[in-house]
């Protein structure tokens, strides 16, 4: 299954322009009491036209999107106009709006596993959506799914069309989420967040099928997302939302290349890029957006803007021409040179260190290994299988060094932390930590060492007590370890300082806290004990890009200053491409590559990590249409029991297709061992020079 690049002038043609095939007048949305979300959104789709809506948490994206499908509930009062060919939406009943959605406006939602019933297989559920808007026949609108089902990708489709949603994986519930969205061939679909929460490889796979089900309906699409490197490959049009109203629109090579609106610069200036260069800092928005109650009288990003004026906060500015046809942005000052917006922060560079081979090892980890039984059944249990999530794997991190732990879902990333922060034997191979292994620890030495050995996780408000206050939540370690006052009241106060929050933090909760600050809470607890390593577990994974990147400046400033070594697991590779010395690339419980990130970024060697570095979206339109996709075929395996025996890729490797069966039967029979292609990198392939 492929489809073709979407592109600026892939829609519609420039000679003769179509009537619009939906149009969006002043649309405002107010939940009582009295909080305006959405502000005045106006725009125009044309037919097989994408736009692009980008913009960071709350932001009125998807309130906008739901409010166009009739789909927000009765406290919220949406006025404007919303004309679907020309027939107006707003107003009507619910009744009148059933016939239209589905038929004509459809909808992809961000989380697939609530948008289907979970007791009717999902084959009952397209098929539902094709006899309702079109009167056809059970055993027609069966065969109409079937067919959905194949057209979005889904392997063996007559038989999972009678499979639950709980038996579909993430990625293939949110292609049949679009297979039912197609199935009357709608003149308007929009995908709120269609990929969020999917590994890189899924995501390329589900932005494909959109691609594919474009040209298959002809549908205008419009892509809700925060990730600009989406939009750069699949949109016409972008339009970039703040609290609440439009602040910049135009063709996305306009917005991207010549963007004019101060937040839209700092937006594309904050995102990591894997193409980039992983050395300079990232340019973070201080502050955050305001809430709907508070939004300013005048320009409602003035407070966070670099290069306000005294104009600014008298009036908001309108959406005005920049100059390019159909690009315009709501600023009062003239924008010269985007670049100077927002300076780059400074980051001292790291101070001259040894040859990698003769700094000290801090983590040392050899042919770890982690299973779990598998059982079956209720009252009488039995054993059918072993889920291998940590197969015998390897690697060092020295000091001062970052080494980023990548793979999709379910490949035994999570795991591995788990083991190395328990402090205790594994179940088979050695875990070493600054020198002690692990395995006969006692109990006081086990506590010993954890003053060493933090940890940072993925949810920040999760993982603070919402009943202590910040000061007390750092104090904890310290008095956990014996650290008496005032000795923990000075810390407590360094520590905020260290992180880039005031004292008068100290006394506040962490629900009065914005998620990034959040985190830098989370950071300051994990340094208070002063460690020399730090497991980061998905770090920046819920923060807003703006956020993420004042986040990830600071753990670059911090391990320099303090010379901390980090074990940095991601999904994201672009982050692990700005912070990571080192990258090891897991899949189903093994590593398939290790070695120098920038090397292993530059040049992947095995085919799985091909396939990841060129799933990742760049926020460069020229450079993301233009850049050869190595797309996988369907779903990570399971790692239990009754596999074969031999390479665990090789379902899914582009490269196995191609070889013929004498080398195949290598793949087939025996499984690739780390060898070194360089000095710095190591592959677990057979057959990886034969790459084209």
């Amino acid at each position: 299954m492929s489809g073709s690049m979407s592109g600026p002038g892939s829609g519609p043609s420039s000679g003769s322009v179509p009537a619009p095939v939906l149009e969006v007048d002043d649309l405002r949305v107010v939940f009582r009491p009295a909080r305006s979300v959405v502000r005045g959104v106006s725009f125009a789709l044309s037919p097989g036209e994408v736009l692009g809506i980008v913009g960071e948490s709350g932001s009125g994206k998807s309130v906008a999107s739901l409010a166009v499908m009739g789909l927000l509930p009765p406290s919220a009062r949406v006025t404007g106009s919303v004309r679907l060919h020309g027939r107006e939406l707003l107003g009507r009943s619910d009744r009148d709006l059933a016939q239209v959605r589905g038929k004509d406006l459809a909808m992809v939602f961000q989380d697939p596993q609530s948008a289907f019933t979970p007791v009717y297989p999902i084959g009952d559920q397209i098929a539902e959506a094709v006899r309702i808007h079109t009167g056809a026949s059970r055993q027609v609108a069966r065969r109409r799914a079937v067919e959905l089902l194949d057209l979005v990708g889904i392997p063996d489709p007559g038989m999972r069309a009678r499979a639950f949603p709980h038996e579909f994986s993430g990625g293939m519930r949110q292609r049949a989420m679009i297979a039912m969205a197609v199935a009357n061939d709608p003149a308007v679909l929009i995908a709120d967040e269609p990929t969020t929460a999917l590994d890189v490889t899924i995501q390329a796979q589900v932005l494909d099928v959109l691609r594919v089900a474009k040209e298959a309906t002809g549908a205008a699409i419009v892509l809700v997302t925060h990730d600009l490197g989406v939009v750069a490959g699949l949109a016409d049009r972008v339009m970039v939302m703040y609290a609440g109203r439009v602040v910049e629109t135009g063709a996305v090579d306009d917005v991207y290349y010549r963007p004019r609106m101060p937040y839209t610069i700092g937006l594309l200036g904050c995102t990591p890029r894997l193409d980039g260069d992983g050395m300079v800092a990232l340019v973070p928005i201080e502050g955050s957006p305001p809430s709907p109650p508070e939004v300013p009288p005048g320009c409602s990003f003035e407070p966070r803007c670099p290069v306000s004026i005294p104009q600014c906060a008298a009036a908001e500015p309108a959406l005005a021409p920049t100059g390019a046809p159909g690009h315009l942005a709501a600023c009062v000052k003239e924008i010269s040179d985007p670049g100077q917006v927002f300076p780059r922060p400074r980051i001292p560079p790291p101070g001259p260190r040894p040859p990698r081979a003769e700094r000290a090892v801090v983590l040392e980890v050899t042919d770890l290994a982690r299973h779990f039984p598998l059982h079956r059944g209720t009252v009488f249990k039995r054993r059918v299988g072993t889920v291998h999530a940590v197969d015998g794997i390897g690697f060092d991190i020295r000091e001062g060094e970052t080494l980023g732990l990548v793979g999709e879902s379910g490949c035994g990333k999570t795991t591995t932390l788990h083991e190395i922060l328990r402090l205790a034997a594994p179940q088979r191979g050695r875990i070493t930590v600054l020198g002690r292994d692990v395995e006969g620890l006692r109990r006081a030495e086990r506590k010993e060492l954890r003053r060493d050995l933090q940890v940072v996780f993925q949810d920040p408000l999760a993982s603070l007590d919402p009943r202590m206050p910040v000061a007390d939540i750092l104090a904890e370690p310290l008095r956990a370890h014996g650290r008496r006052e005032p000795a923990v009241s000075a810390r407590v106060h360094e520590l905020l300082g260290l992180v880039g929050l005031e004292p008068s933090h100290a006394e506040r909760y962490p629900g009065a806290f914005s998620g990034g600050q959040r985190q830098r809470i989370g950071i300051a607890r994990a340094l208070a004990l002063k460690p020399r390593l730090v497991v980061l577990d998905e770090p920046v994974s819920a923060l807003d890009v703006s956020v993420q990147a004042g986040v990830i400046n600071l753990l670059e400033e911090l391990k320099d200053r303090l010379d901390l070594s980090y074990l940095f697991v991601a999904h994201d590779l672009a982050v692990v491409r700005h912070v990571a010395d080192r990258v090891a690339v897991m899949y189903l419980g093994r590593i398939t590559e290790l070695g120098e990130a920038s090397r292993v970024f530059r040049s992947p060697a095995h085919p799985y990590t091909r396939a990841l570095v060129s799933a990742v979206p760049v926020p460069d339109p020229d450079r993301e249409r233009a850049r050869p996709r190595v797309l996988l075929r369907g779903e990570p395996p399971g790692a239990a029991d009754g596999t074969s025996p031999g390479c665990r890729f090789r379902s899914r490797c582009p490269l196995y297709a191609e070889l013929d069966p004498e080398r195949r039967r290598r793949c087939e029979r025996e499984e690739p061992g780390l060898r070194a292609l360089h000095p710095d990198q190591r592959v677990a392939c057979h057959h990886t020079e034969e790459r084209s």
